[in-house]
């Protein structure tokens, strides 16, 4: 069992969450040129995990095939610094994939600060019929429809294990035998989108992907990013840095529909316009 945590300038955070590991797993912890001395601090206090320093910044999905690379276990748990699993969840879930050999990851129930559940974690493809629903918030008039709400999945009982089409990566439990099928992260995806991508490949290769609500993980969504409204108060992000993760919401949107639909203007055209709108509001956030 590997877990890959992919860091950048969340030290305190990710000495925390490092801390509520259980023994007995490989740890590496992939360090993303921080400058707040997380890689110092990894080696200092948790000599066990393996720490791979970066001299750049080279993105999540650029991390995580670092860490996939260097993993040694049957699992691998792509964690994000900001997550504390509770006691139990990790050899859960390994017990839960030993018995469904289909089953190429899962996520568990992840709550937010505020007890919320993360609806990120909880998905489906954004095709773009799915897509198109969304942003014209037809999910939000009847999000329980098989029709409008499969954004969200809405119509899903979240208190029951059922299959899911996305997971997001900061939190994804996968079977290792399943990357060597479909292959490494997409680097050209710095941030967002590398986990629709790997679930796309995924599902077109026959692998579920499994919500496991019997599980529970606590998420502080954001703090490396800094864009988020959960984790605004605590977040050690620059400005820069909110500026560009803001931007980089629809580059990946963009690259991910060329890559699986091909030139679908329609749709290319919409995160263009979706693009300029957030530049806008972007510039004028954060000045």
């Amino acid at each position: 069992m590997t877990v890959v945590v992919v860091n950048f300038n969340t030290v305190g955070v990710l000495e925390k969450s490092l801390g509520n590991l259980e023994k007995g797993v490989q740890v590496v912890v992939v360090d993303n040129a921080s400058t707040d001395g997380s890689a110092e601090m990894v080696r200092q206090k948790f000599p066990e995990a393996e720490v791979v320093a970066l001299k750049k910044n080279v993105g999540l999905a650029a991390g995580n095939n670092v860490g996939l690379r260097k993993a040694r276990g049957r699992y691998v748990l792509f964690m994000g610094s900001d997550a504390f699993p509770q006691r139990g969840v990790i050899a859960g879930l390994a017990g839960n994939l030993d018995k469904h050999p289909k089953v190429g990851m899962a996520v568990w129930r992840v709550v937010l600060r505020n007890g919320q559940l993360d609806r990120d974690t909880h998905r489906g493809l954004p095709t773009p019929g799915v897509a198109l629903a969304h942003f014209l918030r037809l999910d939000r008039a009847w999000p329980k429809s098989r029709l409008f709400g499969r954004y969200w999945l809405g119509f899903e009982d979240l208190d029951k294990p059922h299959e899911i089409e996305l997971c997001t990566s900061h939190f994804m439990f996968a079977r290792k035998a399943m990357f060597d099928q479909i292959g490494e992260w997409d680097e050209r995806f710095f941030v967002y989108g590398e986990d629709v991508d790997v679930c796309w490949r995924a599902k077109k290769a026959g692998w579920k992907v499994m919500y496991l609500p019997q599980f529970k993980i606590v998420h502080y969504k954001g703090m490396s990013v800094g864009i988020r409204p959960e984790t605004g108060d605590i977040t050690p992000a620059t400005r820069e840095t909110k500026k560009r993760m803001l931007g980089e919401t629809t580059v990946a949107m963009e690259i991910f529909y060329k890559k699986h639909f091909g030139n679908n203007w329609g749709a290319i055209a919409a995160i263009k316009l979706l693009g300029i709108i957030r530049k806008i509001w972007r510039n004028l956030t954060f000045r």
